[in-house]
């Protein structure tokens, strides 16, 4: 392979020998189109028309009153499909269609990134698989409707956890035995080389747009970026538009579940140790055998047990930090943004919310400007936060 895919000691590629070959072709295509006119024209073309980019950078003021801040969001909850999920799936989805293969196939949470693969899947003419653990199914019954609408073959994945863990591990079962035919679109950070670059390139479009933006609206950079973390594709999108600039505080934001001295969340980096899932070393929640730890979390986009290797580098050189929300904090967030600003956010971001609400509140953080990377929309999660909420719909 050209690069060893690593960050610091984290990264690289672990895999069985079977999937080598994909690996590598995947790669050379990756690292021979990115710079590519013809592709990246197209690209730029699918993330303007098709996805609604640029997306804008919204000065809550609602918000800011109330916790003395200036609060910034990043609105990828406006785009196509109601999640950042689809600036990656674009590229991923027409890399494959470069490389001459028939299939995508994807591994989904809470379903954003199932519904972003199908959409592309239809609109580049490639049949579309998606593996999806059972729970989650059941509880992201409308976007798996979505996913099918838009012709995909959605697979309940009945083992484990029954959550994302268990739908990626399926994924690649499946890859390996369908290489020639098949590109498996991982949807974040995580995985062997070159996913971790490979997702992150395609997702720095948020960084990138959230720098220029901020500086044409403060004429300065920010004081802080505030993203949730589950495997990191967001956060990372957006990290990498002012990770050389040592001023702005890189904050990322992960499950805390029920609390994390109990065992149910997926505080990764909070609680977790260095290992090996889903082909790269990062750090993961494991027990004392290395076992993999199953999560807990109300939002199932971060109810993984890993983070990108690049997250965990961040971490480890201290560049970034990484800090628990427990549900009950999620909740109370998500109702925060609806009534002050009438905002309905994804429970991933809502979590990112609610730390930006306690980071706030701290007097050394008073008048800070911050941007909070709004990932997604609440829509998927009306039935869950009903429940919560003790509202029958």
């Amino acid at each position: 392979m050209k690069y060893d895919g690593k960050f610091g000691k984290y990264g690289g590629v672990y895999v069985p020998e079977l999937l080598i070959p994909a690996i590598e072709e995947l790669e050379e295509a990756f690292y021979k189109f990115k710079d590519n006119k013809e592709f990246t024209k197209e690209l730029d073309e699918y993330l303007c028309e098709f996805a609604g980019r640029p997306t804008g950078l919204y000065y809550a003021e609602n918000l800011s009153k109330k916790l003395g801040c200036k609060i910034y969001l990043k609105r990828e909850d406006m785009l196509h499909t109601g999640a950042h999920k689809i600036n990656n799936t674009i590229g991923q989805g027409l890399l494959a269609k470069y490389m001459g293969k028939t299939q995508l196939i994807a591994e989904t949470g809470a379903g954003q990134h199932g519904i972003a693969t199908a959409v592309i899947g239809a609109k580049l003419g490639l049949d579309v698989k998606v593996f999806m653990g059972s729970k989650d199914v059941e509880r992201q019954k409308l976007n798996v409707f979505r996913m099918e609408l838009s012709g995909a073959e959605v697979n309940p994945v009945d083992i484990g956890s029954k959550t994302l863990k268990d739908s990626i591990n399926e994924a690649f079962r499946y890859w390996i035995s369908n290489l020639d035919t098949t590109h498996y679109l991982i949807g974040t950070t995580m995985g062997p080389h070159p996913y971790p670059s490979m997702v992150k390139y395609f997702q720095s479009v948020i960084g990138k747009e959230a720098r220029k933006q901020i500086i044409e609206k403060e004429g300065k950079l920010p004081d802080t970026v505030i993203a949730c973390v589950g495997g990191g594709s967001n956060a990372m999108g957006i990290f990498s538009g002012f990770v050389d600039d040592e001023s702005v505080e890189l904050i990322g934001v992960e499950a805390g579940g029920e609390g994390i001295d109990g065992l149910n969340h997926g505080a990764t980096i909070t609680k977790g140790t260095d290992g090996i899932l889903h082909g790269s070393l990062s750090i993961i929640l494991q027990n004392d055998e290395g076992q993999i730890r199953n999560t807990s979390s109300v939002s199932a986009g971060l109810d993984y047990p890993g983070v990108g290797p690049e997250h965990a580098y961040l971490h480890s050189i201290e560049r970034a930090r990484y800090v628990p929300i427990t549900n009950d904090e999620a909740l109370e967030a998500f109702e925060l943004l609806c009534r002050t600003e009438g905002i309905i956010p994804a429970l991933e971001s809502s979590h990112a919310i609610a730390y930006a609400v306690k980071y706030a509140k701290k007097e050394e953080n008073k008048n800070k400007t911050i941007i909070v990377n709004l990932s997604g929309r609440g829509d998927k999660d009306m039935f869950i936060v009903a429940k919560e909420l003790g509202v029958e719909l």
